[in-house]
């Protein structure tokens, strides 16, 4: 039984029958008095957050719920139901599209931010990203919301406010303030900062690890994700596809058919 036990060891639950355990707090402890954006940050980071903290993380977490059925994974999770899938499987094939490009870009930003460091260095480092990652610079720039994201701003006033509360420093903050007048200034027009970029900063100011900006990002995805996958359920629908029917995509290859006759 050693070796069993052995094989997996945890530090985030503890049970026995009748007990449950949650990174030390009995589960009884734990239903009816703390949040689900507490138990969040509890089960990933093994303490719990101050009311303040869970406030601003929940923020952001609000923030990126949902940004409409173009999305490509709320598209996924829709074309999904379609073809027979239930909510979980929707839900699945969904998560899946939220990688580098799409849903990926949160935690490039902390990724980022943690490389400049100061924003002295701001326009040395996105040199240095650039030549290393190519043109573009994650958390900022969209294609709908120009100039500006309406999330990105509510967000960093929040961030404002807690680091006036000493919530927080504010240095992650400053930094992305930094890396948008640089692009700005480069460009010669305003290039705001994206849900990515402002939830990057919330999650590098309360101490995430990058890599979880992207889970905390797919935790908060989801609930748009399941919304669309349920209201399609109950607007029906068969095998619908990401155009209507009548429109065609346009073939590059040989003897291409004539459409005219």
């Amino acid at each position: 039984m050693s070796d069993v036990s052995d094989w997996w060891q945890t530090e985030i639950i503890d049970m026995a029958p009748g007990q449950i355990r949650m990174r030390g707090h009995p589960i009884e402890d734990l239903i009816g008095t703390v949040g689900f954006v507490q138990m969040i940050w509890l089960m990933t980071r093994g303490d719990m957050p101050s009311a303040e903290e869970a406030h601003l993380l929940e923020a952001a977490l609000v923030a990126a719920v949902d940004h409409g059925p173009q999305a490509p994974s709320i598209a996924t999770a829709r074309m999904a139901v379609t073809c027979g899938l239930g909510l979980n499987g929707a839900m699945a094939s969904a998560v899946n599209m939220l990688d580098d490009v799409h849903g990926g870009a949160g935690e490039q930003a902390v990724v980022l931010f943690h490389r400049i460091g100061d924003p002295a260095d701001t326009e040395a480092v996105l040199d240095e990203w650039r030549a290393e990652n190519g043109p573009y610079i994650p958390g900022f720039g969209h294609r709908f919301h120009t100039p500006v994201d309406p999330r990105a701003p509510r967000l960093l006033a929040l961030v404002d406010d807690a680091a006036a509360a000493d919530v927080v420093t504010g240095r992650f903050a400053a930094i992305a303030r930094a890396v948008e007048t640089t692009l700005a200034e480069a460009k010669g027009k305003p290039i705001p900062m994206n849900i990515d970029g402002a939830t990057a900063v919330i999650f590098a100011e309360l101490g995430f690890p990058a890599p979880l900006a992207r889970g905390l990002f797919c935790l908060s995805r989801s609930v748009g994700i399941l919304s669309h996958a349920w209201e399609q359920t109950q607007q029906g629908g068969r095998n619908k596809g990401p155009t209507p029917p009548g429109y065609r995509w346009t073939y590059t290859g040989k003897n291409p058919i004539d459409k005219s006759t």
